[in-house]
This record gives C-alpha cells, structure tokens and sequence, in this order.
C-alpha cells in the first residue's frame, strides 16, 4: 500500500478553510470556526461537507417546510460534494471527481487539490474559478460508536 495514500485514508476533520483574492485579501468562506468533515475511503470514494458554525435551526424539522428566508440562508452557508479521487503522489495532488453535491455545477467536474503534511494536519490547496483557497484538516477523533 502507497505511503502517501496510507497517510490522506481516512477521515478529517476541518481546522480552516482561507479563500485568497486576487486583490491579496483573505476570507474565510464559511467563518473562523467553520466545521467540516472530508472523509476518504478504501475503495476510493470521497466526501465533503463544509458548514457554517452559527446557523440557526429552521421553525420545523421537516426541511421540506422550510421558510424562504430559511432556504436562502443555509445554501451559502453550506458547501458540500462527494465523488471518487485519485491520487499523484508525485506531483502531491489529489484528485476529487465529483459526481454530484450542494452546487450542480461541479457534478462532473475535476477538483485538483495539493496537499502537504504540517505535523499531523493534511493541507489542500486549490486554484478555483473564484480564489486561490487552503483548507487544513486534522485526523477525526474516533467515533464513541465505532466498533
């Protein structure tokens, strides 16, 4: 099994999601303490979900009854997707083929991410059609309800 691959298996996650402009400032898309779980498996399945922290619940737990104001407010603060990846260990890429998720324009499309290790923590970076992004994530604490 590839050294490399040893190291992304598995699940992370989130620490910071950074979005950098062209104009030099830098946001954080989702907030500061956005939360977020990136999750790779054996079979080579990938799949992440990035969130607001501070979202309000909707009036009803049915989300079907959710008001307009409510929809509108939750899709920017959420961003989600899931695929297969690959990975280049020489070039330090990963590679996520989204089949489908939160935004229908990246059903089908190719998302490059390099990584690096810092420590302990997995760092991607991407070039994106908006800014130049880096999100850094750490190994996910074991489920109480895992086997």
């Amino acid at each position: 099994m590839d050294e490399v691959w040893k190291k992304i298996f598995g699940s992370w996650s989130l620490v910071s999601w950074e979005s950098f402009a062209k104009d030099g400032s830098t946001v954080f898309p989702l907030g500061r303490d956005a939360l977020g779980q990136l999750m790779y498996t054996a079979d080579g399945h990938v799949s992440a979900q990035l969130v607001r922290a501070d979202l309000q619940p909707f009036g009803t737990d049915d989300y079907r009854e959710a008001t307009l104001t409510e929809m509108t407010t939750a899709w920017p603060n959420y961003f989600g997707y899931f695929g297969t990846y690959t990975i280049d260990a020489g070039n330090a890429a990963i590679t996520h083929h989204i089949e489908s998720g939160w935004f229908p324009n990246l059903a089908g499309t190719e998302q490059a991410r390099y990584f690096h290790f810092d420590a302990k923590r997995l760092v991607l970076d991407a070039d994106t059609p908006w800014d130049r992004v880096k999100l850094i994530w750490e190994r996910a604490r074991r489920s109480s309800v895992a086997p």
